[in-house]
């Protein structure tokens, strides 16, 4: 289960590599927009506020995700009982729909698909990109960003803890986010589909505020498969003792905690 109110806790840092993967999206007058893995729809609205005239629409397999981002939703707009798009009051073509990326088809053919830290949670991912590559319409635009830090002690740790004695008979059956590929990998798969590719890779020194900034960073990500399947004193427990392992790997100063997070880039353009 996602939290939308966890996730955003760290919006401002959460939310600059999709900045810097739309400045590097040239579409101009776009007719269909879609946001693979929208989230909380945050974002969403900042791609119909840039296409005020397009049809743009967030889809996300999370319910309370979902749920979160029909929030957007003035009182007196059109409700929807089910998973189908429900439009909104930032735009005439907003709207939002539940749905599973893997299985995700257009109903016509997009000029701009947009996926913001959504593929490493996706086994097989490389043949799912191909194929939305596939989908582009002529002109067409296909921009995406994953965390590359797998390497990094957070992560390392929490497959430790996962894989230990106390932890494993729990958790044995948990999929943890998977490894994204290379820049330079990206970039010969979508080239190899037809496309010019732009693909790059950022590594951000965030400075976090608060008590125990990195684990409170992934409950509200890379935490939440394990806090699925665990019950309330378990979840606490296993916090604890990611959180006390943390506090090592990333100790406090008196002006925040560095939290280094490489991300990887590509941005596909299909010409006319």
């Amino acid at each position: 289960m996602w939290d939308a109110t966890q996730y955003l806790r760290f919006g401002g840092e959460r939310s600059r590599p999709f900045f810097d993967l739309l400045a590097r999206v040239g579409a101009e007058l776009p007719e269909h927009v879609v946001d693979l893995g929208c989230g909380p729809g945050n974002l969403t609205v900042v791609l119909a506020e840039r296409w005020p005239s397009a049809a743009v629409c967030g889809v996300d397999s999370s319910r309370q995700m979902i749920k979160a981002a029909r929030h957007l939703i003035p009182a007196d707009a059109p409700q929807s009982t089910g998973s189908g798009p429900v439009l909104t009051n930032h735009a005439p073509g907003l709207s939002f729909m539940l749905d599973d990326v893997r299985h995700w088809e257009p109903q016509s053919l997009p000029d701009v698909i947009i996926s913001n830290a959504v593929l490493q949670w996706v086994p097989g991912h490389r043949e799912l990109l191909v194929r939305w590559a596939g989908w582009l319409a002529d002109d067409g635009w296909l921009a995406f960003q994953v965390p590359g830090n797998y390497d990094q002690p957070s992560h390392a740790i929490l497959r430790e803890l996962v894989a230990s004695a106390r932890w494993r008979p729990l958790l044995r059956d948990v999929e943890l986010n998977r490894q994204s590929a290379d820049p330079a990998d990206y970039a010969g798969l979508l080239a190899g589909a037809g496309c010019e590719v732009d693909a790059w890779e950022t590594t951000y020194v965030h400075i976090l505020e608060g008590e125990d900034p990195v684990l409170e960073w992934y409950k509200g990500t890379g935490l939440r498969p394990v806090l699925t399947v665990l019950d309330a004193d378990q979840a606490a427990d296993f916090l604890s003792e990611y959180g006390e392992r943390l506090r090592v790997a990333y100790p406090p100063s008196s002006f925040g905690t560095f939290f280094p997070f490489r991300r990887v880039f590509a941005v596909a353009h299909r010409a006319k």
